[in-house]
C-alpha cells in the first residue's frame, strides 16, 4: 500500500510525464478470435449431459469434453463462484489468469478465452454468453467476473484474523474437490489449485489507493455464465463463502447460496471447430 504522503518531491518533468499517454501491453488484433456466432449456432437441440450442484460453501469436481458447453448458473440466490481449469490429460496445464487478463482485460465477457498455462497457452474455454454483461462497468470502476483477484485461501485469512483457522476459503474447497477426484494427497493437489476466474464477482480497483474491493454482485436467479470447451476440461469450482461478497468472505457470516453447473452435448461441432492445439513456440529460448 503506497504511503498517504510521499517522502520524494515531484520533479519539475512530472506533469508531462504523468501526461504520457498509456499504451496498450499485448495488441490483439492480430488474436485469433473465436467464432462466437458459429458456436451459438450449434446450441439448438443440445442435450441436458449432466448437472452438479455446488454446495453453498463447498467445491465440486466436474468434467466437460471439447466441443461441449457448461453454464454456472445462478439457483437460489446471489453467489459468487471460484473457477478453476485444468488439461484432462494433464494437470499441470492449467488456467492461466494473469495471461487472461494481459489478453482480454481485468474483467470477462461473451467472446473472451481463458487460457493456460506457459508453455500450452492456447485457450481452453470460450465464453459463449453472459447474462450480466449489461452491468459493465460502475461509477466506482467496478465489473463482473474478474480476472484481478486470487481467491480465498487460508492462508491470507490466518494472518489477517490473528492466527484462526478457517477450512471453507475457495482454496481450500478447491483443494478437496480435487483431492476428492484424482485420489492424490491433499498436499500435491494444493499446488494444482490456481488463481481463477471470480464468476459472478462484482470487483475493481480503489481510485485513491488502488486497492482490490469487493461489492454486493448483481447477479440473481436465472443468471449465468456460458462456456464451450476448446479442450477436454476438468474443472472445479467453489461457492465462495463470501455469498455475494457484498461485506466480507473467508468466515461463516455471509448468507451463501448453492450453485448449478449444466453441461450440454451439442448434435454437431461447430462448423470449422478442431480442438485448440498447443502452443507453437518451438521452446528453444535462443539456447
Amino acid at each position: 500500500m503506497k504511503l498517504a504522503q510521499p517522502e520524494h518531491a515531484a520533479p519539475a518533468a512530472a506533469a508531462a510525464l504523468k501526461a504520457i499517454p498509456p499504451v496498450i501491453c499485448y495488441p490483439v488484433e492480430t488474436l485469433p478470435r473465436p467464432d462466437v456466432a458459429g458456436y451459438r449456432a450449434v446450441r439448438p437441440g443440445w442435450d441436458l449431459l449432466e448437472e452438479v450442484i455446488i454446495p453453498a460453501r463447498e467445491a465440486r469436481f466436474f468434467e466437460v469434453q471439447a466441443g461441449h458447453f457448461f453454464r454456472i448458473v445462478s439457483i437460489e440466490g446471489p453467489q459468487v463462484g471460484d473457477l478453476n481449469l485444468w488439461s484432462l490429460e494433464d494437470l499441470n496445464e492449467r488456467f492461466y489468469s494473469g495471461k487472461t487478463r494481459a489478453l482480454h482485460g481485468t474483467h470477462l465477457s461473451t467472446g473472451d478465452q481463458l487460457w493456460s498455462s506457459i508453455p500450452y497457452l492456447r485457450p481452453m474455454a470460450t465464453i459463449t454468453e453472459d447474462t450480466l454483461d449489461w452491468y459493465g462497468f460502475d461509477e466506482h470502476g467496478g465489473s463482473v467476473h474478474d480476472v484481478i483477484g486470487t481467491r480465498c485461501d487460508p492462508y491470507t485469512h490466518y494472518l489477517l484474523s490473528g492466527g484462526e483457522n478457517y477450512h471453507h476459503c475457495c482454496h481450500s474447497n478447491l483443494t478437496r474437490a480435487l483431492t476428492e477426484e484424482t485420489g492424490l494427497m491433499k498436499h500435491a493437489c494444493e499446488f494444482h489449485v490456481h488463481d481463477v476466474l471470480n464468476v459472478f464477482m462484482c470487483t475493481g480497483f480503489t481510485r485513491d489507493t488502488g486497492q482490490y474491493f469487493m461489492k454486493a454482485s448483481p447477479v440473481r436467479p436465472g443468471d449465468f455464465l456460458e462456456f464451450f470447451a476448446e479442450i477436454d476440461l476438468g474443472c472445479a469450482l467453489s461457492a465462495c463463502p463470501g455469498g455475494d461478497c457484498s461485506s466480507e468472505h473467508s468466515s461463516d457470516a455471509a448468507a451463501c447460496h448453492p450453485l448449478k453447473v449444466e453441461i450440454y452435448r451439442p448434435q454437431q461441432a461447430p462448423a470449422g471447430w478442431e480442438p485448440a492445439a498447443y502452443n507453437g513456440y518451438d521452446r528453444s529460448h535462443g539456447i
